[in-house]
């Protein structure tokens, strides 16, 4: 990045600290031409002099916090000086271009405007009663008070830039403020939407292993007895069943760890459906797998979504469906979209499933991570027993 000149640098600064000491710089400044002025009004003799030349400068150190009344008493004071004092221009009338100024950056409009008419009119009045008669010609008196008159309407001019820019700094300020809170609530909302991402992952990889070890322990307990190859087989699934929770556990929850790299394994799809299957018909679950259609290739997160969406249905077969249920998934590839069918015979449990317990996830879980793909899901009870789950995922989501 090429760095910005010395110059500009330093302009930012004094910028930065002069609007910080804004008050500060005004009072001093206003003390400054105070004491010059009073000075000049004593030599020049003549108490309403001095009178005058306070009330034109002291005002000046509110000229930014209270400008339409410190703008007007100077103006009230430069008729003064131009009925009392007409033999004179005072050095206090310099208070006048400062107050106009001020009127034009930092007052409103209204007073801004109504400041201009009546500088352009003492201007006027004051280029003929100072500078007009100069024992010439009248036409003196007009290019003297027309001269006065350029000089405050530039004056007026560069207060209103003075404004402009203010406004325009204001703005931008305001924008980043608000792009500054923008961003804050996006990244509220992302941690909210990756808290509900691991929660919903945390509950499909809990529920399923644990539904699979506990079925797996009371069958190797009940067989075990009659065929000791039985336990062993139930050991050995849970055994297998742990390890692979466990390293799912371990590669979702390293995202919430930063003083350690973060651990990735790869993520099962559609594809991993068959295996899936084929590990709870192991288990003793009494499942089908019917797939049919030409194979499409599936985003990431979308063939995640069709192996949990089926991994959550299985296990709630196993809990809720009962002894001696068997479960059909069917995988139909449309040209558009995969259609997907979990249904079971079993006795139900239905409201077990449907109204989770607070916070609990169930088809809930299963219909958002649908809705995230630009899917749909239903679920419910079959007419006459058991349970089924539709879901339907487009190849691209809309």
């Amino acid at each position: 990045m090429t760095p910005r000149p010395a110059r500009s640098r330093l302009s930012e600064r004094w910028y930065r600290w002069s609007a910080a000491h804004a008050v500060g710089i005004d009072r001093a400044e206003a003390a400054l031409l105070t004491l010059f002025c009073l000075a000049t009004a004593v030599d020049g003799g003549g108490a309403e002099r001095v009178i005058i030349s306070l009330g034109m400068t002291v005002p000046l150190a509110w000229r930014r916090s209270h400008t339409v009344i410190s703008g007007f008493v100077v103006a009230a004071f430069a008729v003064a000086h131009l009925m009392v004092v007409s033999d004179l221009l005072m050095p206090s009338a310099i208070a006048v271009p400062v107050a106009l100024y001020a009127f034009a950056a930092y007052a409103p409009r209204w007073s801004s405007y109504t400041a201009l008419v009546v500088a352009i009119l003492g201007a006027a009045a004051a280029g003929v009663e100072y500078f007009g008669y100069d024992g010439r010609t009248w036409q003196g008196a007009v290019a003297n008070a027309s001269l006065l008159v350029v000089f405050v309407i530039a004056v007026w001019a560069f207060g209103d830039l003075r404004r402009v820019r203010i406004q325009e700094v204001e703005g931008l300020s305001e924008r980043a403020r608000l792009l500054e809170l923008e961003r804050a609530q996006e990244a509220e909302l992302a941690a909210i939407g990756e808290r509900t991402r691991i929660a919903r992952e945390m509950h499909d990889i809990v529920a399923h292993s644990l539904t699979v070890v506990i079925a797996q322990a009371d069958g190797g307990r009940y067989g075990g007895a009659k065929d000791p190859q039985a336990a062993l087989d139930a050991l050995e699934t849970i055994a297998s069943t742990g390890r692979q929770a466990l390293t799912d556990m371990r590669g979702l929850l390293s995202v919430l760890r930063e003083d350690r790299p973060r651990e990735f394994s790869a993520l099962p799809g559609a594809d991993d459906v068959g295996g899936l299957v084929e590990d709870l018909r192991r288990g003793g679950l009494a499942v089908d797998l019917e797939v049919s259609g030409e194979r499409r290739d599936l985003p990431v997160g979308t063939g995640l979504t069709v192996y949990r969406i089926v991994q959550e249905s299985l296990t709630n077969v196993l809990k809720h469906a009962g002894p001696g249920a068997h479960a059909r998934v069917e995988m139909s590839w449309g040209e558009r979209e995969l259609d997907l069918v979990v249904t079971d015979d079993g006795r139900g449990g239905a409201a077990a499933l449907v109204d989770a317990s607070p916070g609990g996830q169930g088809v809930i879980g299963m219909k958002e991570r649908a809705g995230l793909h630009g899917g749909a899901l239903a679920a419910g009870p079959v007419a006459g027993g058991g349970y089924r789950v539709h879901g339907r995922l487009p190849y691209t989501a809309a």
